[in-house]
């Protein structure tokens, strides 16, 4: 059974998201925390010790796991595990960890999870550690190898990933049959009648591509123009609403006929009403990763790499992609949905292929120094507040 896909539970406000997180990455500056220096000074590497035992706890996304893997991996393992789903957007969960982990703590968590732009600031800002390759050789080893690693990471040193997604297009094909391209949704014939999640490292830069800019070397004023064209859109009336993942609620009534949303949501839309469809923008998508970091202060990394090395065997990667639909980073799985739910290992929104996501881009945060990208998070925060 398709789940949506948990960012679809955000709840918060979206204004007062961003601007938690501009404050807080105000108030980080341009320096590290405790531990600091990812780019330049000593990082701390999250050394294995012994054999895996204790208590870990891990936050993380709601509804992003299925219900038998925590236990099965209890009973396994004799590791206690506290999964705490106290991720409701990442702009507040930073929020709230800022200052926890700017002393070095990373209160009582052990594993934790970051987008790939997040991951890259927490690094470079001493927040989150290196990983211990050796003890995650068995993860690595079932790491599909036709993965690219982000640019962010690229010898995935601080962070491996957990499951991903794709953000571009949901249509209802026959109330808007025409809609290819991220430029359609301002077609002055769906007014009132559009939708955009309000991901600032997502949205942007779609709109930016389907402009014919290059998000990895866009100019701040390109962020802001784009930024600008989306504030007009929503003023003048013609975006419905900037929302979190409740605009499947808007799908599913026909009140909006095209939405900027993750294409997890598409496959749970779709069975329910087969008009409602992901598409591809014709200009590409954006393509990201949810991945596992470790904090610094982390009480038990050496039950951390078993949970990951446990999760990253494809039978257990299996259980829980058949459950969350996302995308995996593991080999092996779609072999086993062929087996198991051969529909599913043909969809390309679960197991998308080079071919298909050849022009998809990586979220990226916004260029300049943390004044800059201030700016930058301030205008978004003011587009989709309205």
């Amino acid at each position: 059974m398709s789940r949506i896909r948990s960012r679809s539970w955000m709840v918060l406000p979206a204004a007062a998201l961003v601007l938690a997180a501009s404050v807080a990455l105000s108030a980080c500056g341009g320096g590290g925390g405790i531990g600091s220096g990812g780019e330049g000074g000593q990082v701390s590497t999250a050394k294995a010790e012994g054999k895996p035992s204790g208590d870990l706890t891990i936050s993380n996304w709601a509804l992003y796991i299925d219900k038998q893997t925590i236990p099965q991996f209890e009973q396994r393992t004799g590791i206690n595990v506290n999964y705490i789903e106290d991720i409701n957007s990442y702009d507040e969960f930073f929020g709230k960890m800022q200052p926890i982990l700017a002393q070095g703590k990373s209160g009582g968590r052990s594993l934790m999870v970051a987008t790939d732009w997040l991951a890259k600031k927490e690094y470079d800002l001493g927040y989150i550690q290196k990983l211990d390759k050796q003890a995650l050789a068995p993860a690595f080893k079932n790491l599909n190898p036709n993965i690219k690693a982000p640019s962010s990471d690229p010898n995935w040193d601080f962070s491996i990933p957990w499951q991903g997604g794709m953000t571009g297009l949901i249509v209802n094909t026959k109330l808007a049959p025409d809609v290819h391209s991220v430029n359609d949704i301002f077609d002055p014939k769906y007014k009132g009648k559009v939708e955009t999640v309000t991901e600032l490292r997502e949205v942007v830069p779609l709109v930016m591509k389907a402009e014919g800019i290059n998000p990895d070397t866009a100019s701040q004023q390109d962020w802001l123009n784009a930024i600008d064209k989306l504030k007009q859109a929503g003023q003048s009336g013609q975006i419905r609403r900037f929302t979190g993942g409740d605009y499947a609620k808007d799908l599913a009534s026909g009140d909006a006929v095209a939405v900027i949303g993750w294409a997890a949501d598409a496959i749970q839309l779709q069975a329910d009403n087969p008009d409602l469809q992901w598409r591809m923008p014709t200009e590409g998508c954006m393509q990201w990763w949810d991945d596992w970091v470790i904090p610094v202060g982390a009480p038990n990394p050496t039950a951390a790499y078993k949970w990951i090395n446990y999760t990253y065997q494809p039978q257990h990667k299996a259980q829980i992609d058949a459950w969350t639909s996302s995308v995996t980073p593991v080999a092996g799985v779609k072999q086993i949905f062929q087996k198991t739910d051969p529909q599913a290992a043909k969809s390309q929104l679960i197991f998308p292929s080079a071919s298909y996501t050849k022009n998809c881009s990586t979220p990226i945060s916004p260029p300049g120094d943390a004044q800059a990208q201030q700016q930058v998070e301030r205008a978004w925060s003011a587009a989709i507040g309205g």
